[in-house]
């Protein structure tokens, strides 16, 4: 199964979406950080190298980073179905169920591996101010990017790392969603299209107040969540990402190739 699975991850290299992403990632950082703009959207002057990777995250986790997610996990399945080459894969000494959870398992790192990106290129991306104690705060703290006084770097970065562990965390049960609606479909467009309809759908169920705790939109804003709230954020994540995966492996067994 590891070997499986290592074989899994290395075709995520091979995805045209991926490619295109790392390229946004890139660039998205360098533009946050020096944009002219920042003081007219958020009301404060950039003072230190930590506020630019809060603000990535910020300002991607609404849309960009789900779709990215989305679309690479929809194509990572669909890359087999577009090739043909899935009937000749499940020919050999592999079950249905092993080949699937290998590429679920993929599926779910892949959000860690893209933030942990996103996160060393927003660090360099801020260089230019330093890394030092600085008066204010990150963005993902109690203080947001005013901060509550002096916060030192060790603070900063411990911060940052449970904000992106946070935000890729909420990030899996829709890379997982993605891979059950191209299940369903058998198409990588149509699994990210129903994906981001979902999202987009699960977006406007705001306005009914008892649902908006549960839906799964709702936790992708578990990154500035204080931490004793987390219990039933991770939980729900949690049952997410076990609901998608089992109806995956479950339809994909019934599925006629």
């Amino acid at each position: 199964m590891l070997k499986l699975s290592s074989i899994e991850f290395s075709k995520l290299f091979h995805l045209i979406s991926l490619r295109f992403s790392l390229i946004a990632l890139i660039l998205f950082p360098l533009l946050w950080a020096y944009a002219p703009g920042i003081f007219t959207v958020y009301g404060f002057f950039i003072v230190s190298g930590y506020q630019v990777p809060a603000l990535s995250l910020l300002s991607s986790m609404e849309f960009l980073l789900p779709l990215i997610v989305a679309v690479a996990s929809a194509e990572l399945l669909g890359l087999e179905l577009s090739h043909g080459t899935l009937p000749t894969i499940l020919l050999r000494p592999v079950t249905r169920s092993q080949w699937l959870l290998a590429k679920i398992l993929v599926a779910m790192l892949y959000p860690f591996a893209l933030l942990a990106f996103l996160f060393l290129i927003s660090l360099a991306a801020g260089v230019f101010y330093g890394y030092g104690a600085f008066a204010g705060g990150t963005g993902v703290g109690m203080g947001g990017l005013l901060g509550q006084g002096t916060l030192s770097a060790g603070a900063a970065l411990v911060e940052l790392g449970r904000a992106y562990i946070m935000a890729a965390l909420s990030l899996v049960p829709i890379s997982l969603l993605a891979i059950l609606f191209t299940v369903i479909f058998m198409n990588a467009a149509g699994g990210a299209l129903a994906t981001l309809a979902v999202l987009i759908s699960m977006k406007l169920l705001i306005v009914f107040p008892s649902l908006e705790p549960y839906l799964l939109t709702s936790q992708l804003n578990a990154y500035v969540s204080p931490i004793g709230n987390l219990n039933i954020t991770v939980a729900l994540i949690a049952l997410y990402a076990a609901i998608f995966a089992a109806c995956s492996v479950i339809l994909f067994e019934r599925k006629d190739f």
